[in-house]
């Protein structure tokens, strides 16, 4: 197996040698322009390096790996407009560089076209990543709906928290790995094992995006810090908080995501100090390390070497080391 950088790298060489110089150009222009805009194309490295873990040549996923890249840049044009969101990665989002319809017909196109390299595989092969994928893209747009829904919700759980970080980001690091275990052709036992190995490590990883969120280090977590204290979002540590705290502080936390101050400095000191108090911060943690720990028992019932149990074990750690 090759380490991370290099199947980034492959992946890198790859989508700046794709080919989407097609006409209209006002169609595909904005797909050019997503694609890049970069990011850490940690979903198509994903599909890449679950090949290798099968012991099949990461070359032969490539394809597939660009299906999964396709699809969550198409998800990101859309979530910019239903968010109504300026920036991408630090760059005009395509709604705003072109218009809204735009965006909604360059994403619908892009959508398409993630289908369309599964042509690259023999009928078996794509029959099964065609429902691997049909079945995630439906689960993401679930997962969207949901988050939509908790924005005028007082009455979210953490199950059904749970749930929608699983549809709206886990189900696709799953699918993106075992979308490797199927170009690999390894048993169902081992796909289904990776894909419960990705999707434990996606849900580990948004609590985490959610703690950080809250207490990470400004230099080093690359986004505002208390940006979802600011919209107000229902994160697991917001619900955490409500289901630990007492009448007063309750009363107080309700009360502060209520409101948008024209300056949120202090309403973002004091609800992180009553996640502190109550112990949610600490809770989070907790399921952060769980969901992690999770992840890793799926490798016991992989049919796989040590040394590659070790390698994905090692690719967790790293991912889940982010500074706080």
């Amino acid at each position: 197996m090759r380490a991370i950088s290099q199947y980034q790298d492959i992946i890198q060489a790859h989508f700046e040698a794709l080919n989407l110089t097609k006409e209209p150009n006002n169609l595909y222009e904005p797909i050019r322009y997503i694609l890049s805009l970069g990011g850490k194309r940690l979903r198509p490295v994903l599909t890449l390096m679950a090949t290798e873990v099968f012991d099949v040549d990461c070359e032969k996923a490539i394809p597939a790996a660009t299906a999964v890249e396709v699809f969550h840049n198409f998800s990101l044009i859309h979530d910019d407009i239903m968010d109504d969101a300026p920036l991408r990665r630090g760059n005009e989002t395509v709604h705003e560089k072109w218009d809204l319809n735009t965006g909604i017909l360059s994403g619908d196109a892009m959508l398409i076209l993630a289908y369309q390299f599964f042509e690259n595989y023999e009928p078996q092969i794509f029959r099964d990543l065609a429902k691997l994928f049909s079945k995630t893209a439906l689960e993401v747009c679930e997962g969207q709906q949901y988050d939509v829904d908790f924005e005028t919700r007082d009455d979210v759980t953490i199950p059904e928290y749970l749930k929608m970080i699983e549809y709206k980001t886990a189900v696709l690091v799953g699918a993106a790995m075992k979308m490797g275990a199927i170009v690999a052709e390894t048993s169902t036992e081992n796909a289904n094992a990776i894909y419960d190995f990705g999707l434990n490590l996606g849900i580990a990883f948004q609590l985490q995006d959610d703690y950080l969120d809250a207490f990470g280090d400004p230099e080093t977590f690359g986004k505002q810090v208390g940006g979802d204290i600011i919209e107000n979002k229902k994160t697991y540590l917001y619900l955490k908080a409500l289901a630990f705290s007492k009448a007063e502080e309750k009363e107080q936390l309700l009360h502060l995501f209520s409101i948008h101050p024209s300056d949120n400095t202090d309403k973002i000191q004091s609800v992180k100090q009553i996640f502190t108090q109550t112990g949610a911060d600490a809770a989070t943690q907790q399921a952060i390390q769980g969901f992690t720990l999770k992840a890793f028992q799926t490798l016991d019932t992989m049919n796989i070497s040590e040394d590659k149990k070790a390698v994905l074990k090692a690719f967790g750690n790293k991912l889940m080391s982010r500074n706080v």
